[in-house]
């Protein structure tokens, strides 16, 4: 990787592009570090540290944004809006025909799509950032400080258009960004932010884990170490597993022509293993969050008997059934993203058109089942790892409760990891292209 990027720092047109690139996320970090106006940054802060932990899903958001939340900045919402816009217009493309068909239709359809994936995003920017000053009007301190300093009368109303309005822009000034990114510099811009929030968290977590050592060096000292140690392996496990991947081989059949002979060629399909990334893992953690959304309605939390209390102990992100439903909806939305992805019935016919099969395989329904069958058993594979990597930071928390404070780890090593990859291969083809040999060399 550190070659790669040597290589392509040496070639003027690539330097030119991871310049607008360190740019770009350079402008990302400084909004991110920029308050919103009418907001006790200290009050949401403390709150956002008791409440956003242990793998739950303010912490999840918390990391994506680069800690922007838990500050309320103006880029507290990032590109969460855009991402979740991209997965439901990704989720409809299978389920409606029109969109479908956009899809279906090469460039133009696909710019289509994204028109509307925008408005999307914005109509959720809007929701979020309405539903996220709802909970910082709820945020308050033990002293009777609160997170709005105007939440009553028509200041109330001014001051929830401005953070909400805020909030919004920034959303959408992200996104802008990311395009740009997309259009004049290195890889895909909303991952390449993503990136940069999710690498800002790792050094608040370093100076976590060195201040626990300090204060308590008996009991933290082989702790951090251990920490670190199992990052590494972490980081090592999930590069191989993402570049692991099932090969089911293709042989086609050859045809005369004349005096020529065409196909006989031998080629494979390539599986890969984490063939649908982190969307499992945003699936379940979006669902197991409602519970815990509940949780933060203060008539429902304060009661000490009854249903609400089991109910909220059962959902908690600090219980081993929290842990095991978590990893058991990994599981299931994994199969149900790769249903959606991979289509085993149109596979084998585009192999039967262009007289393709299987080694051993008859052509039509068997091939289709054959697929099938691969396809269920490299599922499993990936979402038993996926599962593995998601709830290790809600171990950790079980184990220690300081612990439970630290987002380096599990999913977002996950994301850091499939991001770098992908723009590695981004710089490799963009120095392929610079640097292939000539048909007269």
């Amino acid at each position: 990787m550190f070659q790669t990027l040597k290589r392509a720092w040496s070639v003027p047109e690539i330097r030119k592009k991871l310049l607008y690139t360190l740019l770009m996320v350079i402008i990302f970090r400084l909004g991110s570090a920029i308050a919103v106006p009418f907001l006790d940054t200290s009050v949401v802060k403390t709150w956002m540290d008791d409440k956003a932990q242990g793998g739950n899903f303010l912490e999840y958001l918390n990391t994506i944004t680069g800690g922007a939340l838990s500050n309320a900045t103006i880029f507290s919402l990032s590109i969460t809006p855009y991402i979740n816009a991209s997965i439901i217009m990704q989720l409809l493309t299978y389920a409606l025909p029109p969109l479908e068909r956009l899809q279906n239709e090469g460039l133009e359809g696909r710019k289509k799509i994204n028109k509307i994936t925008s408005v999307v995003a914005f109509g959720l920017s809007i929701f979020m950032g309405f539903a996220y000053y709802l909970t910082l009007k709820r945020m308050t301190t033990d002293t009777g400080g609160a997170a709005v300093k105007y939440s009553t009368g028509w200041e109330g109303w001014f001051t929830g258009i401005i953070i909400v309005a805020c909030f919004v822009a920034g959303s959408c000034f992200v996104v802008w960004m990311g395009n740009r990114i997309s259009e004049k510099g290195i890889g895909n811009g909303v991952s390449m932010l993503l990136f940069a929030g999710i690498a800002a968290r790792f050094p608040v977590d370093l100076g976590r884990l060195i201040g626990y050592t300090v204060d308590n060096p008996s009991k933290y000292l082989f702790v951090t170490i251990g920490y670190f140690v199992f990052i590494i392996l972490e980081f090592a496990f999930i590069v191989f597993m993402n570049e692991s991947e099932r090969r089911i081989p293709i042989q086609y059949a050859k045809r005369v022509v004349g005096r020529k002979q065409y196909g006989g060629q031998k080629t494979h399909i390539p599986i890969k293993v984490m063939m649908s990334g982190v969307m499992p893992i945003i699936f379940a953690m979006s669902f197991m969050s409602l519970p815990q959304t509940l949780s933060l309605i203060p008539s429902l939390r304060e009661k000490t008997s009854g249903f609400w209390p089991h109910f909220f102990k059962f959902f908690s992100n600090t219980s081993w059934t929290y842990a095991l439903l978590y990893f058991i909806l990994i599981i299931a939305f994994n199969y149900f993203y790769v249903s959606i992805q991979y289509n085993p019935v149109e596979i084998a016919n585009n192999l039967r058109q262009s007289n393709g099969g299987i080694p051993g395989i008859r052509p039509g329904k068997p091939t289709s089942d054959y697929i099938q069958k691969v396809l269920s058993k490299i599922a499993l594979v990936g979402a038993i790892f996926l599962g593995i990597i998601a709830v290790i930071p809600i171990f950790f928390g079980m184990a220690d409760e300081k612990l439970a404070h630290l987002s380096m780890g599990g999913t977002t090593i996950l994301i850091a990891v499939s991001v770098a990859l992908e723009t590695t291969r981004t710089l490799e083809s963009q120095l392929m292209m610079r640097h292939h040999k000539g048909f007269l060399s």
